[in-house]
């Protein structure tokens, strides 16, 4: 068994774990560096009250904390099934250098864990979602850019 199918096989072991325990959805992730497991996470929805709580997110705040740091690009993410909108784009942010998955976003919907209605809300221009939006352009919305440039102890990310 090589390294990946290791890592993959231990989050998708979380994730019936997880289902077991009650504790929310069928998922699991882990993340690696070095070769080593610096954090694991599974779906925590239902038990945390958290719609964010998903399997990459929790995974993902573990090892930021264990690290010390706000991005992973020394680290690779396992995850049990292709993650979410949500959870994509909560890992481009960390920047790890590889993802890999098991089960497909097809799969997952099979079991009633369909993401595709967001993918597609994703894409569409504000006007055309289901979720009413709307804009507000008061004087205000610049302040908080213009306070970011023209500070000079920032971190950026």
């Amino acid at each position: 068994m090589n390294n990946d199918e290791f890592f993959l096989k231990r989050a998708i072991e979380l994730a019936q774990e997880n289902v077991k325990k009650g504790q929310g959805g069928p998922f699991g992730a882990v993340i690696v560096k070095d070769g080593k497991i610096i954090a694991e996470g599974t779906n925590l929805v239902t038990s945390s009250n958290d719609p964010t709580a998903h399997a990459e997110i929790v995974a993902i705040r573990n090892a930021c904390k264990e690290l010390g740091t706000f991005q992973l690009s020394d680290c690779e993410i396992y995850s049990s099934c292709e993650p979410c909108p949500m959870c994509l784009g909560a890992i481009y942010w960390a920047r790890p250098k590889r993802l890999i998955f098991a089960a497909t976003r097809q799969e997952a919907a099979q079991a009633g864990f369909d993401d595709e209605f967001i993918y597609q809300e994703v894409s569409k221009s504000i006007e055309q979602r289901q979720l009413p939006t709307q804009q507000l352009p008061i004087e205000e919305r610049m302040k908080p850019f213009e306070e970011w440039n023209n500070t000079n102890n920032k971190i950026p990310y």
